[in-house]
């Protein structure tokens, strides 16, 4: 299966337009953004999970990387409610589920093979750092390697700010609504950007909390590859 797979493209979706598809686990749906792969695949997902749902135990053979959106995400390492960021590193295993049901976004198979460093933050708790060069603009630092870079940007309203990063962007609206160039996000709006793209954002009299990934794109192929290996 192939959703969004061209990476040298610019990628924009509304998520909450979209509608939920059920998983091959009970009570548990999904939303697919981009995948390579069929269960076993390269893929960002918002999924859902209804109330008492459960998956079974897993191992993350390619890392597991998520945001809880709404609701309260569980395991046996403990409750993630809204604004939880974490990740499951290469290898790390887990019984994934929700008492009370959550949404969450969702990355599988998007880490480098040696990484075993296990993320466990909630932004709500984390103090912003206000960049000196956009007024207006404060960044939440969440996860920082020689590969990728990974935060939550506050934009005030009327707010302007540029990007240019190496190895791609991908940003997920978290509050509020933005718009990039011409195209408006908002909450739960995706948008992938490729490598050697600008990103030009705008907020309106709402501002806009954005998740923002940037410098991971360099290494798709590898990631992809390392997917079909598994099968």
């Amino acid at each position: 299966m192939k959703i969004a797979a061209d990476f040298t493209k610019r990628e924009i979706v509304h998520s909450a337009n979209m509608p939920w598809l059920d998983s091959p686990m009970a009570g548990v749906a999904r939303r697919p953004l981009d995948r390579v792969g069929e269960e076993v695949a390269r893929a960002t997902t918002v999924v859902r999970y209804a109330p008492g749902s459960q998956f079974s135990p897993h191992v993350h053979t390619g890392g597991e990387e998520f945001v809880v959106l709404e609701g309260v995400f569980q395991d046996e390492h403990g409750d993630y409610p809204v604004g939880s960021y974490v990740r499951n590193p290469p290898q790390s295993s887990h019984t994934p589920g929700s008492e009370a049901g959550c949404v969450i976004l969702v990355k599988l198979w998007q880490f480098q093979p040696e990484d075993r460093t296990p993320v466990r933050l909630n932004i709500r708790e984390l103090a912003a750092v206000t960049k000196p060069d956009d007024t207006g603009v404060s960044v939440v630092p969440l996860f920082k390697d020689k590969h990728e870079q990974v935060s939550v940007i506050q934009m005030k309203p009327n707010t302007n700010l540029e990007l240019s990063p190496e190895g791609g962007a991908e940003l997920f609206v978290l509050q509020g609504s933005v718009k990039e160039q011409q195209d408006s996000l908002i909450k739960h709006s995706w948008l992938r950007a490729p490598i050697g793209y600008s990103v030009c954002l705008n907020t309106d009299e709402l501002g806009a909390e954005i998740w923002l990934k940037t410098g991971h794109l360099t290494d798709v192929d590898q990631q992809i590859r390392r997917v079909l290996e598994t099968r």
